[in-house]
């Protein structure tokens, strides 16, 4: 997808991550704090920012059931660390989708650091609601930590339908308060879109670890603003004070659903 598809929002969101990557990539703090946070649970050589740790790659290994040569579709793959660790440890291809050109360009650049043949391996520009990938592509897609942050939640899941290929399943990470609701059950979810809700989760672990990890990123504000900048900093820092209230009612889940047959 290139600038001229893009929505106003979906311009804003590029620019705001682009920018996020870009500060990352010039030092290592803000993975250490992630490894800090996430303690034996930290998977160092994928180096997200996001909740992947250990416990959720099992999960995904066990949930998607791909073969060698299936084809993976990472879903808001940020530098493409999860995917590529797919599709090394199950001989996949994959095809990494991310709404920051900066992202993109950092995973095909880490390609050849996980082994995988640059053939089995393409990253691209999209949305969430736009991948701009052909109908019944992938054998199995993930998502991690992006889908509470798209307004048109339906949307998002109707993509994710339209790029599987029928029997295919979709392993999304989610989150929910346990007393205020507001979407309907993920069974009702994947209903309305034609999805079949295969497994729900919970990682009950995964709000204490963002609690230590905000708990960090308050501590380290001077290292943070030297090394990532005042705007970024500024983001994180809101994040953490905005988000960190609620941790305590916050459901943690990792939801698998399939295409039926059609």
């Amino acid at each position: 997808m290139d600038s001229l598809t893009l929505t106003e929002r979906e311009r804003h969101t590029a620019v705001a991550y682009d920018a996020m990557y870009a500060a990352r990539a010039r030092g290592t703090l803000t993975s250490t704090l992630y490894a800090r946070a996430m303690g034996d649970l930290y998977p160092h050589g994928v180096d997200a920012s996001s909740s992947c740790d250990w416990p959720l790659l099992g999960t995904m290994v066990a949930n998607l059931r791909l073969g060698p040569g299936h084809q993976l579709v990472d879903l808001a793959c940020g530098t493409g660390g999860a995917g590529l660790w797919l599709a090394r440890a199950l001989s996949a291809r994959v095809t990494g989708v991310d709404i920051s050109a900066t992202a993109i360009r950092m995973a095909l650049g880490r390609i050849a650091q996980f082994g995988v043949p640059p053939e089995h391996a393409r990253f691209t520009v999209g949305s969430l609601i736009r991948t701009r990938l052909p109908d019944q592509y992938a054998h199995g897609l993930i998502c991690v930590d992006a889908l509470g942050f798209e307004r048109d939640r339906r949307a998002a899941l109707e993509e994710i339908r339209r790029v599987l290929e029928p029997g295919a399943r979709a392993v999304l990470t989610s989150g929910r308060s346990r007393t205020h609701a507001v979407l309907p059950p993920w069974k009702e979810q994947a209903a309305s879109v034609g999805l079949i809700l295969d497994a729900e989760q919970e990682r009950p672990h995964e709000p204490q670890m963002w609690q230590r990890l905000y708990a960090l990123w308050i501590q380290h504000e001077a290292q943070l603003r030297t090394e990532l900048g005042d705007a970024r900093t500024e983001s994180m820092l809101h994040e953490a004070h905005a988000r960190g209230p609620s941790l305590p009612e916050r459901q943690a889940l990792v939801v698998t659903l399939r295409r039926p047959q059609d």
